[in-house]
């Protein structure tokens, strides 16, 4: 099977506290969009997983997150087969976007429309144990998530505008930025009701917000944001925890115009998705 795996914006992302166990909880809106990695999914009589990438920095070995999602769904499940996966790497790396969540997401995708051994309750705690951002990423659209993002309940779906994703050429240091937050912790924004009610009169744009840009403090990071409110961005904002920045725009004609003049970026123009996976 060939699945396309959609990448995912985060519209909200307010940390909310620390659990015992030393995980973050979190309230966001996460989106997904037709940036995509593809996704080759082989199953065969035989045993063992093998994996292949044409970015040559991703693992091709069980340190892949797509490796442990097919892993993990033929232990549940109580089979033994021969599962190849190929992927066409699309989706930038240290970006916040979920590229690597996504895969595996689009791998358990592809396991369960074969074999259909698990109930979907099931699917979603493969998912979890997988990574955080994975349930998310096998259904996706626009959902609400909380917790340590395994929480998902459905909100107004995000349309009629564009979004022109810049990846920057430096990473954000996530687990310094977390440790910040635990030596000194934000107050919640708690403000999540109020952006759900945003997206639904369609003025989400100028409330989107994320911890990780206050814990961050990176002038590099809101240079981008201002130059893409410059180029008519009607709201700009980091995605996850980063690298990559985003800006909403109304039509797909303004935001490719935009694009031309941050030479100096990766860019990609995108649209909303109503699906996290699906099988081509």
């Amino acid at each position: 099977m060939t699945v396309i795996a959609n990448a995912k914006l985060n519209l909200y992302l307010d940390i909310t506290g620390r659990r015992d166990d030393g995980y973050h909880t979190l309230e966001m809106v996460m989106q997904s969009i037709s940036l995509s990695d593809i996704v080759d999914v082989c199953v065969c009589e035989g045993s063992g997983i093998t994996i292949s990438c044409d970015a040559p920095h991703i693992p091709s070995d069980e340190r892949n997150i797509a490796y442990k999602a097919a892993e993990r769904y033929l232990e549940a499940a109580g089979i033994t087969a021969k599962v190849t996966i190929d992927i066409q790497k699309r989706i930038p790396s240290g970006a916040g976007m979920g590229g690597g969540s996504a895969d595996a997401a689009a791998v358990l995708h592809a396991l369960d429309k074969h074999f259909g051994l698990v109930s979907e309750e099931e699917l979603y705690r493969i998912a979890l144990s997988t990574g955080a951002d994975v349930p998310f990423c096998l259904c996706g659209g626009t959902k609400v998530c909380k917790g340590i993002g395994e929480e998902l309940s459905s909100c107004q779906e995000v349309t009629d505008c564009v979004f022109l994703v810049v990846m920057p050429d430096f990473t954000c240091p996530t687990g310094a930025a977390y440790h910040r937050y635990d030596e000194s912790p934000l107050a919640p924004k708690n403000a999540l009701s109020e952006f759900t009610a945003a997206i639904e009169d369609k003025s989400f744009a100028a409330m989107m917000y994320n911890t990780f840009e206050l814990l961050y403090n990176d002038s590099r990071i809101e240079k981008i944001k201002s130059a893409l409110i410059s180029e008519g961005a009607r709201g700009a904002m980091l995605t996850g925890s980063g690298a990559a920045v985003f800006g909403v725009f109304d039509t797909e004609q303004a935001a490719l115009e935009a694009a031309k003049r941050l030479p100096m970026y990766f860019t990609s123009v995108c649209k909303p998705e109503k699906h996290g996976v699906s099988i081509i």
